[in-house]
């Protein structure tokens, strides 16, 4: 299927590894431009080598902490002067530490509203203007099934990124106009560092070991596995391209059926 993207520009956020670098991997794959970034510089490097050597397609490679509005303007231009313009963004960073509502100071409250919600805001604000001039976008926000279920001990999380999918559905009819779309994408429980940190602190509150916690949360997911990155990314791809033009506004979980709600 020939999915339209070749050759368009996308920035990537949080993508040296797990969901964000399978989400480059897989557009690189359809032949768009990549910008990659991360706070880490040498596991960054090498993801732009693995898709380059994937795919042959061009990969600029920038070392940024989202949390920090002088770093997205830096990454945003340096996109632009190196691709000429920006057709695709997707959004995606870490998630906060676990906890409690008194286990976060005010400290880590501040922190997750950077890192979380405020990246998204400024983010959209520097690359909104590329797309409008060019007709043409596509805003994907990488957030957690959460948005549709909390999960206890994920405070920051719950609190944080529902806010990013409500200014997402305001944003996408803000947007139409300017044939810019604007949707969510919701892990589930997928193989990723995260998924780790999670499962092991789970497994010190609850007394547990790690694979009997990591069992018991499988046990909740009718797939019955936890999912791969790729099947993330080959829905980031799709909502991408030129075949999900009239779909904007959306939040759909990625989750093997985990999620119990209607909606």
């Amino acid at each position: 299927m020939n999915l339209g993207l070749k050759d368009k520009v996308a920035i990537v956020g949080g993508s040296s590894k797990g969901l964000g670098k399978a989400c480059a991997m897989a557009l690189a794959r359809e032949g768009v431009k990549v910008a990659i970034c991360a706070r880490g510089g040498e596991e960054l490097h090498q993801t732009a080598e693995d898709i380059r050597k994937a795919y042959g397609t061009e990969v600029l490679a920038v070392t940024a902490d989202l949390a920090k509005y002088q770093d997205i303007k830096r990454l945003v231009s340096k996109t632009a002067d190196a691709f000429g313009r920006i057709d695709i963004l997707v959004n995606n960073t870490g998630g906060p530490p676990p906890g409690g509502f008194f286990d976060h100071d005010d400290d880590a409250w501040e922190a997750a509203f950077q890192r979380l919600l405020m990246y998204v805001v400024r983010i959209c604000r520097e690359v909104i203007p590329y797309m409008r001039k060019q007709g043409w976008g596509r805003i994907i926000n990488d957030t957690s099934f959460t948005v549709k279920e909390p999960l206890d001990r994920l405070i920051l999380s719950n609190v944080f990124r529902v806010g990013v999918i409500s200014m997402a559905k305001t944003l996408s009819r803000e947007l139409a106009k300017d044939n810019i779309t604007v949707n969510n994408v919701c892990p589930g429980v997928f193989s990723t560092d995260r998924i780790q940190q999670l499962l092991a602190e789970r497994a010190q509150t609850s007394g547990k070991s790690i694979d009997e916690v990591k069992n018991d949360l499988v046990k909740d997911i009718p797939l019955g596995r936890m999912q791969k990155p790729e099947e993330l990314a080959d829905l980031v791809v799709f909502l991408a391209s030129e075949k999900a033009s009239g779909i904007t506004g959306t939040t759909i979980q990625v989750d093997g059926g985990m999620v119990r709600g209607l909606f």
